[in-house]
């Protein structure tokens, strides 16, 4: 059943009842002012979470020159990982799939093909015993493995996912750098943010992170990958589709009361925007890209990779300074989004990299209307459809002899076959 319009029209009416007492230019003003005067640098306490790598400034370039300018890096690769989401069967087993792909601009069919696959696994029943060593399959091109997650009371699903994600992303980057000759792009974060949220999410996954070896040994994959880039002289960076980051937001909510911006992405939009005035009010500009400069960032999932964190005990060969998250965002009016590039600071210390890796991307931006094409490309590779979930849910059905787990909210949206 639809909404007839005199609901609808009831909904509207009850919508412009909430009062706002500051409108949107005040937002704005607000933002200018945290840009302006918050962030050289933005302090929580005594530990300084967000500073400026060099001037603090706001920028904006034609979206047509950049998308016709050279690009700063001859060939360009990228990473991401997909996943089925986690599936929970009759038989008590909480399982999630994921699989790794590296894409490359120009292309490479056989560096397409190759895949790191993980399957990680979560049950109660002591009795299970699981083979964890990694198998080849598909000619070679694809390596496997299974993975049984920590036993734990609840978030399974959470467990799961996220073990598979960043396992099969991290040992498949590390599998294939050497591969990469010039740039890695990798779809999303630099580090496994997910996994690092554990430590300031429930109880139980902040332990399951202090004293199991299996989430921290795939944090040490990624400390690993950047240290390879680093022996070789590569850099990498991460381009975050929909940043959630909320370091600034909740830092000048707790100190002022309030920050009317739900993360630091609408923070961002409210910088980086441009409006024209007109009769009818203001139209916002979209000839031009906006980005600002590099932030070194110390706050939130990116403390413990930091010079505030102890990285959880693994071992950095870096200067500790070397692995730190360093940040930049860019704006697309087109879209009226905002994409947060990230890459460790051992690449940006360096004024000439970082600013060939922000024109690099800026230029994916403004070809592709969106993420650049590496990152596409990874994406369209790594992702999982919906009809090869449920292929795949059915068939594991067949070898667990089992079914799935369903409700009745499985049943009413259409996700049961």
């Amino acid at each position: 059943m639809t909404l007839d319009p005199v609901h609808f029209d009831g909904i509207t009416r009850l919508a412009g009842r909430i009062q706002q007492d500051v409108d949107a230019s005040d937002h704005r003003a607000f933002a200018e002012t945290v840009w302006e005067g918050w962030l050289s640098p933005l302090r929580d306490g005594d530990d300084v979470i967000v500073e400026p790598l060099g001037e603090r400034r706001r920028r904006r370039i034609d979206i047509e020159g950049a998308a016709l300018m050279e690009s700063p890096f001859e060939t360009q690769h990228g990473l991401d990982s997909g996943t089925v989401n986690p599936t929970t069967f009759k038989n008590g087993v909480v399982l999630d799939v994921a699989q790794a792909a590296m894409s490359a601009v120009p292309s490479d069919l056989d560096l397409h093909r190759a895949r790191t696959v993980v399957a990680t696994v979560h049950t109660n029943d002591a009795a299970v015993t699981l083979n964890e060593d990694w198998t080849m399959f598909d000619e070679g091109y694809t390596r496997g493995r299974i993975l049984h997650a920590p036993r734990v009371s609840r978030y399974e699903t959470a467990v799961v996912h996220e073990l598979a994600l960043y396992l099969a992303e991290s040992e498949h980057a590390r599998t294939q750098a050497e591969v990469v000759e010039d740039l890695l792009v990798m779809d999303g974060p630099i580090y496994p943010k997910g996994l690092l949220n554990w430590a300031n999410r429930e109880p139980e996954l902040a332990d399951l992170l202090a004293e199991d070896e299996r989430p921290r040994d795939v944090i040490e994959n990624y400390v690993r990958l950047v240290e390879s880039f680093v022996s070789r002289e590569v850099p990498l960076v991460g381009f975050v589709k929909s940043p959630i980051t909320r370091a600034i937001t909740r830092t000048v909510r707790n100190e002022r009361g309030n920050a009317p911006w739900v993360n630091d992405a609408s923070f961002f939009s409210q910088v980086l925007e441009r409006r024209e005035e007109r009769e009818e009010g203001f139209e916002r500009l979209t000839n031009e890209l906006t980005f600002t400069n590099w932030f070194v960032s110390r706050g939130g999932a990116d403390r413990a990779l930091s010079t505030l964190g102890d990285a959880f005990g693994i071992d950095r060969r870096l200067d500790p300074e070397a692995y730190e998250v360093t940040f930049a965002a860019i704006y697309d009016p087109r879209t009226d989004l905002v994409y947060r590039v990230e890459a460790p600071a051992v690449f940006t210390r360096d004024e000439d990299l970082r600013e060939r890796l922000l024109m690099q991307l800026l230029q994916g931006v403004a070809v592709q209307r969106g993420p650049p094409p590496a990152v596409q490309k990874a994406d369209d590779l790594a992702r999982i459809g919906r009809a090869e979930t449920s292929a795949l849910q059915t068939a594991l059905e067949r070898t667990f002899d089992t079914e799935r787990d369903t409700d009745y909210n499985d049943e009413r949206w259409g996700v049961m076959d």
